[in-house]
């Protein structure tokens, strides 16, 4: 009984934090359904009308960031007034491109559409804050109307992939991805590079992963459990935009990106953001140390 007691409680450690942010993500899908039913709300879930609705959400996440994470925003004034695509590296558990949602939003009352992987629109009960929180498939139609239409999108390039296999390491896994560059040239707007310090810290997957990494490539499906959760620092840097080039083909951008050259080297870009702001390989002792490290801001 003792075995099984301090057994079942090391699971709860490693797993309740990822838990309990589901619970609130669901929780909020139910409160978003029931405004909707008491103030008969039938508007566009991308239409002003949801504003304040917007503001209460962000307003509960980034009360969490501050308080578990002392979260930081840094370089928002990096993002162009109009449309841009902001490419991130992508954590075990997005919670801190969640944060950073939440706080341009009640920065700047702008609201930044994110490109989701395809299960993420399987998921039962969350139709109704998927469409508020402009969550797009990430198809290139979509990509170019949200454009157009003056918003930031946002798209992690490795996704799901670099979510379960990236490591400590945080090696970028982008494979041969290069649908962002298209679309960027397509609606010449600039690319604008983002990463989270210790975001591999906070959260992580387990280090057997080649029966997983089978199952993924087979099902395209999730399975590995993300575990953590501890309240490391967390800090979100926007990089400087990488301006859109006339004078540039597709072919000839995917390949600066692929070998790291000057323009439009967006790859380039975010593993500079790590270099510069991540301590590689990634160590948790001194990520939780950052939380009281007055001297760093």
């Amino acid at each position: 009984v003792i075995i099984t007691s301090l057994t079942i409680s090391a699971i709860l450690i490693f797993f309740i934090v990822p838990l309990t942010i589901l619970f609130f993500i669901y929780l909020t899908n139910i409160l978003l359904l029931i405004y909707q039913r008491n103030n008969e709300v039938k508007a566009d879930p991308l239409s002003d009308v949801w504003n304040s609705v917007r503001k209460t959400i962000a307003s509960f996440w980034d009360i969490y960031a501050r308080i578990w994470h002392g979260y930081e925003l840094h370089g928002v004034e990096n993002l162009p007034e109009g449309p841009g695509i902001l490419v991130y590296y992508h954590g075990a558990i997005p919670i801190d491109y969640l944060y950073f949602l939440s706080r341009l939003f009640l920065w700047k009352k702008r609201l930044c559409l994110s490109v989701a992987d395809h299960f993420v629109f399987r998921l039962p009960g969350l139709k109704l804050l998927l469409g508020v929180t402009g969550v797009i498939p990430g198809t290139r139609e979509e990509c170019l109307i949200a454009l157009k239409n003056g918003y930031l999108v946002s798209i992690s390039p490795g996704g799901v992939r670099e979510a379960l296999f990236s490591d400590e390491s945080y090696q970028l896994m982008w494979g041969n991805r290069k649908g962002f560059a298209q679309v960027a040239l397509d609606a010449k707007v600039p690319i604008i590079p983002m990463y989270t310090q210790n975001v591999r810290e906070g959260y992580r997957m387990f280090k057997e992963r080649r029966f997983f990494r089978q199952l993924y490539e087979s099902t395209r499906l999730p399975f590995t459990p993300p575990y953590g959760g501890l309240p490391v620092k967390f800090r979100t840097y926007i990089g400087k935009p990488i301006p859109y080039d006339p004078n540039i083909t597709t072919e000839e951008l995917v390949e600066k990106v692929r070998k790291f050259l000057f323009s439009f080297q967006t790859k380039t870009a975010v593993q500079a953001l790590i270099s510069k702001h991540q301590t590689i390989p990634g160590n948790i002792w001194k990520a939780l140390l950052e939380r009281f490290d007055k001297r760093r801001k």
